[in-house]
């Protein structure tokens, strides 16, 4: 049985992803910049894949 995840701790490597082997979607790109899923960052995030493409999260995760 696993252990459920420390919060207190950043998000683990093996649940992020650049967006070479998937598309990035808005949640990612939060998760990514250590901040929690919001409506409001989730939004900010869309917008910010939106209009930049994968260098939205080649910025935090190069």
């Amino acid at each position: 049985m696993t252990q459920p995840e420390d919060e207190s701790r950043p998000t683990p490597d093996r649940l992020l992803h650049t967006g070479s082997e998937h598309p990035v979607d808005p949640e990612d790109l939060v998760l990514a910049s250590g901040r929690e899923p919001t409506p409001e960052l989730i939004e900010k995030a869309r917008k910010a894949i939106e209009e930049q493409g994968a260098a939205a999260v080649e910025r935090l995760l190069p």
